[in-house]
């Protein structure tokens, strides 16, 4: 009787319902731990922002940036003694409004970061991919060839590049995914080993799976969250490089409103006109450090260790 009544079950814990609970969704849950960092949170607002004054740049912009006002040379800004409400950041030696300007060379930036980023995130996932799979002497090949790519700095290494294909916007473009690819190839290389000792990777070689859909199918899928925040990351590395030839000579050329050469034709008027290297030097820091900041949110958000 009493082993009866042990087993018996309350009406009120029976009435309770077992069912699990609904896991968040990934977005949801990427989201709940990005925004835990407020640093990534305002320089995606500020990308956000980048992205659409470069969508709408001929709505935003109050003047075309290759329009040279010959009576309004280094104007100052608009707050300052002399400064012109129709140039608010002033002009530039020839007369161009410096807001364009800027506002046109967000544009310019980005798209730089898109291309670049692509193209080395392609080749050094397909190169990393092989390497990672087949070891041995492909292994050998291709890692020497990102050793002796990474040995040299990196600014030399596209004025090597730019030297040898001409100067030009998209010869930086080049330029730029060229040096930064070597890091993609051997990040990929290193998830790839990693993944390739899994349970999931034999199961797939027992199915039937071939080397191809093993790489693209099994493999990378599981070694894409490093990529994407270095790949965040090298959008700064880009600009930044971008800026540099520009600055140099080596990428776009004038009258193409891009930061750097901005300020390589403004450097004269350094201490008689603060305003034409002030804006495009803040407009560069600003930029690289939103995506700084955006690609370490990130890699909090991505990484399992580091999930607070």
């Amino acid at each position: 009787m009493n082993d009866v009544q042990s087993t018996q079950v309350s009406p009120t814990v029976a009435a309770i319902p077992m069912t699990a609970a609904k896991p968040p969704h990934p977005a949801r849950e990427l989201w709940s731990y990005f925004s835990q960092n407020r640093g990534a949170v305002i320089g995606l607002v500020i990308i956000i922002l980048m992205v659409l004054a470069a969508l709408f740049a001929d709505v935003i912009a109050p003047h075309s940036p290759i329009e040279q006002f010959r009576d309004a040379t280094l104007v100052p800004p608009a707050w300052q003694a002399g400064g012109s409400s129709k140039f608010l950041l002033g002009t530039d030696p020839v007369g161009r409004d410096m807001l364009s300007r800027l506002i046109h060379g967000a544009r310019l930036s980005l798209v730089i970061g898109l291309v670049s980023v692509s193209l080395s995130l392609t080749v050094g996932i397909v190169l990393g991919l092989l390497a990672g799979y087949f070891r041995g002497t492909v292994e050998i090949a291709i890692m020497r060839l990102m050793d002796i790519m990474l040995a040299l700095p990196s600014l030399l290494l596209a004025v090597a590049v730019v030297a040898i294909l001409g100067p030009g916007l998209m010869n930086a473009m080049y330029a730029i995914a060229i040096v930064m690819m070597p890091h993609y190839a051997r990040q990929t290389r290193a998830a790839v080993i990693t993944e390739m000792s899994r349970d999931y990777v034999s199961a797939s070689r027992i199915a039937g799976a071939g080397p191809l859909r093993i790489m693209f199918n099994c493999v990378l899928p599981n070694c894409l969250a490093p990529l994407i925040v270095q790949a965040t990351l090298g959008f700064s590395e880009a600009i930044l490089d971008a800026a540099a030839l520009g600055f140099l000579g080596l990428g776009a050329q004038p009258p193409t409103p891009e930061w750097g050469s901005m300020l390589a034709s403004a450097m004269e008027f350094i201490q008689s006109a603060w305003w034409v290297v002030t804006f495009p030097g803040l407009a560069i820091l600003v930029s690289v450090l939103a995506f700084n900041l955006m690609g370490d949110g990130l890699r909090d958000a991505l990484d399992p260790k580091l999930k607070r």
